[in-house]
């Protein structure tokens, strides 16, 4: 008996990565020539209507055996709270034509979010022949991650702790540590495992890590750490005290706006759109500004500026000044 051929997909979850290249491998089997693209559809699930996407998918493909049709965002937009009776009859109409696709179909919705376990498109996906369905949720555990794709993708072996530092600086972000990881990949070239040091070498965001976990120090009163701290940032790629500076600076600028930010009633996970920060450096700030009240961190900031004009006034050596300013601070 032959396999069901299947007709129609549902990929959803919010590992964008993993979700992206699942749908990649589907465009692939539709070949690269010029009648692939003259029987694929991309749709805005949350403009079109169903029966749309559904003429779309059955119309025959043109001198070809099967026709792609992409629709992002309809599922959640039907099933919102609010669809009313015009989600409930889009949810109907797909339940019953789903199953009823011709064999020369595949449909594919793309959800950026997990959809409901009871939904019935989610059962509908998973228990019948021509279903598909696959969650992409992001791994809890970003190092392994980072282990396993440098290896079964890069065939490059990486350092346990070089993947920690690289998981520390992308975070849940799995495109960009994937980007990363083709960088290392490329520039260790099979000769030795990427280490912690290829990482800090070649890696955006490694050095404003460290700037992080020196300013937790400073908060906790860890003197000795943070001037050790200081120190390697310094060592690092024999950085410049002023571009150190510069991102202690910057660093406590970020702390005084997301501590506005939030006293003024901003939400923590929205803090990355409204101020216009990367993510990783969102989170990271919304967590240490609880360290401090808004008086300190205000002082803080008015010391930095004042430091940093007699550094460059030559009033100060400008390593002495970071010593003194750390030591202060903790």
């Amino acid at each position: 008996m032959s396999k069901a051929v299947k007709t129609f997909y549902l990929l959803h979850g919010d590992d964008d990565f993993g979700l992206e290249q699942e749908l990649a491998a589907i465009r692939k089997r539709m070949g690269d020539g010029p009648n692939a693209d003259l029987n694929t559809d991309e749709f805005d699930g949350t403009v079109a209507s169903v029966p749309e996407v559904l003429n779309a998918v059955s119309s025959y493909p043109f001198l070809a055996d099967r026709r792609l049709v992409i629709v992002r965002g309809m599922l959640g937009w039907i099933t919102r709270k609010g669809a009313g009776d015009t989600g409930k009859q889009a949810v109907e109409a797909l339940l019953n034509a789903l199953p009823t696709l011709p064999e020369t179909a595949r449909l594919v919705f793309v959800e950026r979010g997990a959809l409901a376990e009871n939904s019935k498109l989610v059962k509908l996906a998973r228990e019948n022949p021509a279903g598909y369905e696959k969650l992409f949720a992001s791994p809890s555990d970003a190092t392994g991650w980072i282990m396993r794709r440098a290896k079964d993708a890069y065939e490059t072996e990486i350092q346990p702790a070089a993947a920690a530092a690289l998981a520390e600086v992308t975070g849940h972000d799995l495109r960009r540590a994937d980007s990363e990881l083709v960088k290392l990949a490329s520039y260790v070239d099979g000769a030795h495992p990427i280490t912690e040091e290829d990482v800090a070498l070649l890696t955006p965001y490694v050095s404003e890590a460290r700037v992080f976990d020196m300013v937790d120090a400073v908060a906790e009163g860890r003197a000795g750490q943070a001037l050790q701290m200081l120190h390697r940032l310094l060592m690092e790629k024999d950085q410049d005290p002023f571009k150190v500076y510069g991102m202690i600076i910057r660093q406590f600028r970020l702390l005084l706006t997301a501590k506005e930010y939030l006293l003024d009633g901003g939400y923590p996970n929205q803090m990355a759109d409204a101020l216009k920060m990367n993510s990783f450096v969102a989170k990271k700030v919304a967590v240490q500004s609880r360290a401090f009240s808004l008086a300190q961190l205000d002082r803080i900031y008015h010391a930095l500026l004042d430091t940093d004009l007699k550094m460059k006034t030559g009033q100060l050596d400008p390593t002495l000044a970071l010593d003194l300013l750390i030591a202060s601070l903790a």
